[in-house]
């Protein structure tokens, strides 16, 4: 048992023992359960005494009610306990971290719009039967009865968001009624406006920045007189968008960067130490713009970070730099590191020999077609997070051809008109080249590529949220069916789904393919690619590795080795446009970022 405190002497206490935190971020859901041991110790030998994770309530509670492995968030404490690792716990409700919603479920944003994250006494309702089965992982693992939990966050980086401070008072009492007893505290960036719209009185403030410690600790100390300085996200690295330039921070300015917070006396947590990986298609998206609500950015697979642990678990030059900075301030020497994990022992192609087409994987995994209805439903009326939805339309004839177009796509759809494919529309471009002549019946199979998880467009709608036109006249009498990716999870897997041989027509449909392995366990990871494919999810012996996308920059899927097993492993492949060379690639995956020369972008 002991007893952290928030000091107003700009100390942490244990004890009544001043204590410096040294934390890093890790994610639990970002990393497969097997490898948390290893990454954890890659943590206390960088010289970190601390960890922290966000927790994703839509990972966890997918429908109201239904609940989803909560205790994996009890295993991991448990296991940062084993490491030697305090842990600060950020649960939301909202967690932002570039994941899917910002980590609201799809039926909270469908139900409540814009009202979540506000004072609404039906959003509060829904957190507070959350909190309730999550908060005893956390409550029974505080330090005060003998666990690693030394803090907890009252929602996340509320300033950047809102004003409503009622919400927040209530956040934080929900949380002292459910049982948590350790220090509340609150994260915004260092700015006045965040930090007013974000503080609450009583709880430590605390700030978010990349670089510039000693201006971000003075405009902290403006809002709150006394008490520990922390940078609660220090920004290492970046995150990437699809379509976009790689990212990578340079490690001796970072490292100079990190120096510069401990010398100013404060406690820091490291964002990201390590990042994982978006694995099930969980990343999240942006919008363009100073006020984030201009063209949509979706985030890749890959949540690197440009973190001094990469996503494959390997230590960076960034590593090594920031652990000669942290020596300074450990009690004693530092650790030395685990065993790297072993790449796979030889690269091998997997070939993908059997498909079905998307039609015939709706018939066998998509849930039933909707009534026909007036406007095309959203994903949210539907009840899909992640996955596709095929809408049916027909065009009454006879007429001649018009413009046949969407408004309020979100994201991207497939065309096919009387079953032949004939374009693809984006929120930007939502009309078809050519024109379309009347009866014809239309599919479009639309696709979300990653919720907003920042700003104010965070909960907006997905699929179609306006309607079908032709010409200026809209379509009624829409069917929609959803494909969720859920579909592919489970013991059942694709069973069922009628496959065939490959015909080399490179359409969309369902792939599959085996590929043999001789010593998984002896392996801690590979990296998979698809030669000429353009877009879908990728699944190995059942695990959803993500999605990938032509558009680039992400060009491997990391493979976590505990996924894979010795002898023969399945490969499935969705593809949503076209299909590339007949074959997966499996390898060692990348090299090292920090060693492969990608150039460095600008404000990372």
């Amino acid at each position: 048992m002991a007893d952290f405190t928030v000091g107003d002497d700009d100390h942490f206490r244990l004890d009544g023992r001043p204590v410096r935190l040294l934390s890093g971020a890790l994610h639990y859901f970002r990393v497969h359960e097997a490898q948390w041991d290893h990454r954890l110790s890659m943590l206390r030998a960088m010289g970190l005494n601390c960890v922290e994770t966000y927790v994703p309530w839509n990972l966890h509670e997918p429908q109201p009610g239904r609940f989803r492995d909560v205790a994996a968030l009890g295993r991991f404490l448990d296991a940062a306990q084993r490491a030697g690792l305090w842990a600060i716990v950020r649960p939301g409700p909202y967690i932002c971290a570039e994941w899917e919603n910002g980590g609201l479920p799809v039926w909270v944003t469908g139900r409540f719009g814009r009202r979540v994250r506000t004072r609404d006494a039906g959003y509060l309702d829904a957190v507070r039967g959350w909190f309730a089965e999550l908060l005893p992982q956390v409550v029974e693992r505080q330090v005060d009865r003998g666990g690693p939990v030394i803090m907890v966050q009252a929602e996340n980086e509320y300033g950047s968001y809102g004003t409503d401070q009622v919400y927040l008072g209530r956040v934080a009492a929900m949380l002292g009624e459910c049982g948590v007893s350790v220090p509340l505290f609150t994260s915004d960036g260092p700015e006045d406006h965040m930090l007013t719209g974000g503080s609450v009185p009583g709880l430590l403030a605390t700030a978010n920045f990349g670089s510039g410690a000693r201006e971000a600790f003075r405009v902290l100390r403006r809002h709150q007189g006394a008490g520990p300085l922390m940078c609660m996200e220090f920004w290492c690295g970046w995150f990437e968008h699809w379509g976009t330039p790689p990212v990578v921070s340079d490690p001796v300015r970072a490292a100079g960067a990190l120096r510069e917070i401990l010398e100013c006396g404060a406690s820091v947590n490291i964002y990201m130490a390590h990042g994982g990986t978006n694995f099930g298609g969980w990343a999240g998206a942006n919008r363009a713009g100073p006020l984030h609500d201009q063209g949509l950015q979706p985030t890749v697979t890959s949540y690197d970070y440009d973190a001094p642990i990469d996503e494959y678990g390997r230590p960076t030059e960034k590593f090594w730099l920031f652990r000669e900075v942290l020596a300074e301030y450990a009690d004693g020497p530092l650790p030395e590191l685990p065993a790297e994990p072993a790449a796979l022992a030889a690269p091998l192609r997997a070939a993908l020999s059997e498909w079905a087409p998307l039609p015939d994987v709706m018939e066998v995994l998509g849930e039933e077609e909707q009534p026909e209805s007036g406007m095309p439903p959203t994903f949210e009326e539907l009840g899909v997070d992640r996955g596709l939805v095929r809408y049916r339309v027909d065009v009454p004839g006879p007429r001649r051809p018009y413009t046949l177009g969407v408004s309020g796509l979100r994201d991207r759809a497939v065309v096919y008109v009387d079953g032949v494919r004939r374009g693809v529309l984006c929120e930007e471009d939502g009309a078809l080249e050519e024109p379309v002549s009347g009866p014809a019946e239309v599919e479009l199979w639309v696709e979300s590529l990653g919720r907003v998880n920042y700003g104010p467009r965070l909960g907006e709608a997905k699929g179609i949220t306006g309607g079908v036109l032709h010409e200026r006249q809209y379509l009624h009498g829409v069917r929609a069916r959803a494909l969720r990716l859920d579909a592919f999870e489970g013991p059942a897997g694709v069973a069922g789904v009628p496959f065939v041989p490959v015909d080399g027509s490179g359409r969309g449909g369902l792939y599959r393919g085996f590929f043999e392995v001789a010593d998984a366990g002896g392996t801690g990871h590979a990296g998979l690619e698809l030669p000429g494919w353009t877009r879908g999810f990728v699944w190995v012996n059942g695990f959803c590795l993500g999605r990938y996308w032509s558009a680039g920059p992400q060009r491997t899927l990391y493979v976590p080795g505990p996924v894979l097993r010795d002898g023969v492993n399945e490969v499935w492949v969705l593809e949503v446009e076209g299909a590339g060379a007949p074959y997966v690639g499996l390898g060692p995956g990348p090299a090292s970022r920090a060693a492969a020369g990608v150039p460095e972008v600008a404000g990372a």
